[in-house]
């Protein structure tokens, strides 16, 4: 496992990264805007040395004394899901949910390929690979990031019908493939070394053969667009999460990329209601990130509640346990997920699907009635508290104290603990990640059209209830009701 200062050094490889109202970014370890996310990677690298977080980060120790980062190593049983999940949790809630995507996220992302790869029985030269690639993350800790391979707008207008795709094959040899186009938003592009891009459009048009394929970011030909930095103070007191987790989701533009064909696979068109696809472990993963955030939400409020002396308010009592409540369902769905895990094509331990679909549902429900919450618990201290800036004037200082010190704490604490409090609910860094998320995990509609099919009990409950009805009711098929139509996609048309 490499150390936080190589990761650092591995990004100065000469990546073509653009930061939308920014420009070109000579180097993502020094610029203001991707400096601090870098960091942060460096700190997830690091606390694999750190004493007090070994026992969460890595496995027992082998035969020969070796420990293993969990994130790097595939789960196999119940209990190793348990431990990866205990460490999953643990780093999400050191950043209140904002880093979404880590080393550890990749290898999950290049766990699910070879998952696919093996059911649809494949060749095993194609699994090998895959195989090669995922071990190679456990070795070396290689940052792996995943892309959709969905169009952009421009694409979609083209008067052509059969150019509307996102990526056209260049050309085909038996070293590779040269691959040519423009996809659209995914997470973390300007930190990681790799991404895999699964295609929604077959290769060539017309084929039935989608090629999904993993390049390195710092690729010839390789551009990384990323949005416009979310808006936050310059004062990292006053932006305690935005000044440190602002993830960059990018587009990449290619112009003929070469991919080697040992990072090229063969695999299937997306489907969301596909119960072993390609991010089945992802959506573990993303459960986890959003149920830190909620946790870091009530944390909020019950530190709040006890700081502005409202643990005696009953209406605050309410709130405090109806966050209490949403968090804990959350959290058990996450539990059972792993206590009753699905064994995989290729072997692995899967949490089971229905429960994580469950735990996802529950917070995007929960998620701005938790947030609503915490913006009205403080009162109208939230909008007006303090920089720490403000107490270098002794008299403002004095002043300050007077209106926001006392019953045993200082102005400066509640100011620090009132900001932390209106950049988890208030902020561009809370904006970016809801809207974020309504369009790369699909929204509580996507998660309830998963549920519903995968949900395998409909005939087994209906002809449950035959028993104890007077009269003999025929068998009852509700089968089609896993079969849940998902809602066309809107596709904007040329002259429309």
């Amino acid at each position: 496992m490499r150390t936080g200062a190589e990761y650092r050094e591995s990004l100065r490889d000469g990546r073509d990264v653009w930061l939308v109202g920014e420009g070109a970014v000579a180097d993502v370890t020094t610029h203001p805007s991707t400096s601090g996310m870098v960091e942060e990677y460096v700190a997830w690298y690091d606390r694999h040395f750190d004493a007090d977080w070994q026992d969460v980060l890595l496995t027992e120790p082998d035969g020969e004394g070796e420990r293993r980062p969990l994130a790097l190593t595939p789960p196999k049983t119940s209990d190793d899901l348990r431990r990866l999940g205990k460490e999953i949790s643990a780093v999400h809630f050191a950043t209140g949910g904002n880093m979404t995507h880590t080393p550890g996220y990749g290898a999950l992302i290049a766990l699910g390929l070879l998952n696919v790869l093996k059911r649809l029985d494949h060749s095993a030269e194609d699994i090998g690979a895959a195989e090669v690639y995922l071990e190679s993350l456990r070795e070396s800790g290689r940052f792996l990031t995943y892309a959709g391979g969905g169009p952009l707008i421009g694409a979609r207008l083209r008067e052509d019908e059969s150019e509307r795709v996102a990526l056209r094959l260049v050309s085909e040899t038996a070293d590779g493939i040269v691959v040519s186009g423009k996809i659209q938003m995914h997470t973390s592009t300007p930190f990681a070394e790799d991404l895999l891009i699964s295609t929604r459009n077959d290769m060539p048009a017309g084929s039935g053969r989608y090629l999904w394929f993993i390049v390195p970011v710092n690729s010839a030909g390789l551009r990384v667009v990323s949005r416009r930095p979310v808006a936050r103070h310059k004062n990292p007191f006053l932006s305690p999460l935005s000044s440190r987790f602002d993830e960059l989701d990018s587009m990449v533009w290619m112009e003929d990329v070469f991919i080697p064909r040992s990072r090229v696979f063969t695999a299937e068109a997306p489907d969301r209601n596909r119960r072993h696809s390609l991010v089945c472990w992802l959506l573990w993963h993303h459960s986890y990130g959003w149920l830190a955030k909620a946790e870091l939400t009530l944390g909020l409020g019950l530190a709040l509640a006890e700081v502005m002396r409202l643990t005696a308010n009953p209406q605050t009592i309410e709130q405090l346990v109806e966050m209490t409540v949403n968090v804990q369902t959350t959290r058990s769905c996450m539990v059972a997920a792993e206590l009753e895990p699905e064994t995989t094509a290729s072997g692995y331990a899967l949490p089971n699907q229905l429960h994580v679909a469950a735990a996802g549902i529950n917070t995007l429900k929960i998620r701005q009635r938790m947030s609503e919450i915490l913006r009205g618990l403080p009162g109208s201290s939230l909008v007006n508290a303090p920089a720490d800036t403000d107490f270098a004037d002794p008299v403002m200082a004095a002043e300050l104290e007077d209106a926001f010190g006392g019953g045993g704490y200082t102005a400066m604490q509640r100011a620090a603990l009132l900001q932390l409090a209106w950049d988890q609910v208030s902020s561009g860094l809370d904006g970016r990640e809801a809207v974020f998320e309504l369009h790369a995990s699909g929204g509580l509609e996507s998660w309830r059209r998963q549920l519903a099919a995968w949900f395998d009990r409909y005939n087994e409950l209906a002809n449950g209830v035959r028993d104890l009805v007077q009269v003999d009711l025929p068998p009852m098929d509700l089968s089609s009701l896993q079969e849940v139509p998902s809602p066309a996609r809107r596709m904007p048309m040329p002259g429309a």
